[in-house]
Order: C-alpha cells, then sequence, then structure tokens
C-alpha cells in the first residue's frame, strides 16, 4: 500500500484535487439553483410552484450518471455546446460540473424548503405586514432562519456531492475514481488500492460532516 502511494503520489493527489474542485464548484452551482427552486416550490404563483415541484421530481429521480453522459455526449458530443472552447478534456470537465449541479440543486431545494416549513408563519406575517413583497420576504426573513435550520441536512448534501463527483469518470474527467480504475487495470493489488482511495474519501467527508454539525450547534435556531 505504501509502496502504491509513493509510486503515485503525484498522481494521487492531483486526482484528489480535481475532486475538490468538482465539488467546490458544483456545489456553488446547486446551492444557487436548489436556492431559485426553494424559492418556486414555496411561490404564490401556481406555475412557478409547479415547474418547481417538476424539476425536483425529474432530477432527483434520474440516475446521476444519466444526467452526466447526456450533458457530454447529448449537449457536447451531439449539439455541439462547448464551455471550453475545442479541449474535450476541459469540456467534460464543466459539463461534469453542470451535470452535478443540476442533479444536486434538486437535493438542497428540498432540504432548503423543510427549513422554510420551520419558520413560524407569523414571520412572513410580519415581514407582509411591513409592506414587504414575496420576494424581500423570502430574502430578509424567511430564508435566513431556514438556512440556519438545515445546515446539518445542507452538510449531508455536500458529502453525497463529494462522493458523487466519481460519477465523473464515466466521460473521462482525472478524478479520484478515475486514477482508481487506471490502477486497478496496471497493477494486482486491488485492495491496496481501494483502501488508498477509501481513506483519502474519509479525509475529504470527516472533516466536512464535523464542521457542519459544529455550525449546525453554533448557529441552530431556538424555538
Amino acid at each position: 500500500m505504501f509502496d502504491l502511494i509513493s509510486r503515485y503520489d503525484t498522481q494521487i493527489l492531483d486526482a484528489f484535487w480535481v475532486t475538490i474542485k468538482l465539488t467546490f464548484f458544483s456545489a456553488i452551482g446547486a446551492l444557487i439553483l436548489g436556492t431559485g427552486v426553494a424559492a418556486m416550490r414555496v411561490s404564490p404563483i401556481p406555475v412557478a410552484r409547479w415547474i418547481g415541484s417538476a424539476y425536483v421530481s425529474i432530477f432527483r429521480n434520474t440516475p446521476l450518471t444519466l444526467i452526466i453522459v447526456f450533458c457530454s455526449l447529448g449537449l457536447y458530443t451531439t449539439l455541439g455546446w462547448k464551455l471550453a472552447g475545442d479541449s474535450l478534456s476541459d469540456n467534460n470537465y464543466r459539463w461534469a460540473i453542470v451535470g452535478l449541479s443540476v442533479y444536486t440543486a434538486a437535493f438542497v431545494c428540498e432540504s432548503l424548503r423543510s427549513g422554510i416549513n420551520t419558520v413560524p408563519l407569523g414571520q412572513s406575517e410580519a415581514g407582509r405586514s411591513l409592506g414587504f413583497g414575496f420576494a424581500q420576504n423570502l430574502r430578509l426573513v424567511v430564508l435566513p432562519q431556514a438556512f440556519r435550520a438545515v445546515i446539518a441536512p445542507l452538510g449531508s448534501v455536500l458529502i453525497a456531492l463529494t462522493k458523487n463527483s466519481t460519477i465523473a469518470s464515466v466521460i473521462g474527467v482525472g478524478e479520484a475514481a478515475f486514477l482508481m480504475s487506471e490502477m486497478n487495470e496496471n497493477e494486482a493489488a486491488l485492495l491496496a488500492i481501494g483502501a488508498i482511495f477509501a481513506l483519502g474519501f474519509v479525509i475529504l467527508t470527516l472533516p466536512t460532516g464535523l464542521f457542519f454539525g459544529w455550525l449546525a450547534k453554533r448557529y441552530e435556531v431556538a424555538r
């Protein structure tokens, strides 16, 4: 195991760095998109609520592998929608971020919507009595309390996103799972390779869980 680490040390670090970047950019995209979809789901406009519900139902029940392959082979290869010039690797990397973002946004939306439901109705009524419209009420009154209520669930979504980033290997993105597959082809040490990458993901996800657990306790909403 240690011999493998010494021989592949740079490649392992580079692969996990790609995993970290995939997770980081996808998390930002999912948070922005998921917040927008959550706002649509609680909107007073029926069409907006229907679109939000349809989005969650479609993407939460569609396999992530299918979404990422569709982004790469469908949108990029077939339709020619480029996100990074003519570079195949760069385009696949960016389309993987898009696929991870739109998929994870459905789970962010549901977590955030559950937080919105914990905000007392009187808070929204107080905002309306001050003359706030729906968007102002959501932004200034409801969402700040909702985010505090769902810190721990959002942490779980982030951990799931970190592990889901391994799906990007199906379109050739050189992250951790892609390197693990290559090492399994070249080395007769399946258990050792699996242990190396399992440990790597534990190192990535365990601090995340502890940090979000601390945040949840630190900023929990007293009822």
